[in-house]
């Protein structure tokens, strides 16, 4: 399917609903680190990552690899909140500068984010990552993407987010729930 060429308001809203599904039940990495997604909204969007020693590079220290694939989901997750689905539907990351600042020691993780610029395609995302308690700035980022394209399975989402069905609003029928599981 080609992009929609046009989608209510509703729609829109459907599907920006569906993506934050999507970015914390769906995406493997972000459920396996245990990502949660405390703000969604226009152009922000705040994730938090809990402490854990399997997560560090040292004990109570997160490795810089998860802090910078947290400035990237936080990133893009920041640009699909406010994502005009016209426009496309299948993001990938074209860049990532991570500028690691200090550590906060045996503390979670806070990633707030903020799409500074939309483009035809192409979108832009400046994250600063927090310790949880502390507020200690340990890292910022600026992430862009590329969103061009129909997402594989694109018309059963956009069905299945219209209903608010986002278990089974997924191009991958693997990932749909089973009954056991719900």
């Amino acid at each position: 399917m080609d992009e929609p060429a046009h989608l209510t308001d509703a729609d829109q809203v459907a599907l920006r609903r569906f993506f934050r599904y999507h970015f914390q039940e769906r995406v493997p990495f972000n459920k396996a680190c245990g990502i949660r997604i405390t703000r969604w909204n226009g152009d922000e969007a705040t994730f938090e990552l809990g402490m854990r020693d399997d997560l560090s590079a040292h004990p109570g220290v997160f490795h810089g690899g998860v802090v910078s694939a947290l400035i990237d989901t936080a990133g893009t997750g920041a640009v699909m909140a406010g994502h005009d689905f016209t426009r496309g539907s299948r993001l990938t990351t074209i860049s990532l500068s991570v500028n690691y600042l200090s550590v906060a020691p045996g503390e979670g993780l806070v990633a707030e984010a903020h799409c500074t610029r939309r483009g035809r395609s192409n979108h832009f995302a400046e994250v600063h990552v927090y310790g949880a308690d502390s507020r200690k700035l340990v890292a910022h980022g600026v992430v862009a993407c590329n969103i061009a394209g129909t997402r594989d399975g694109f018309d059963r989402i956009l069905t299945a987010a219209r209903r608010g069905d986002f278990r089974t609003a997924t191009s991958d029928p693997s990932l749909v729930d089973s009954p056991s599981s719900l």
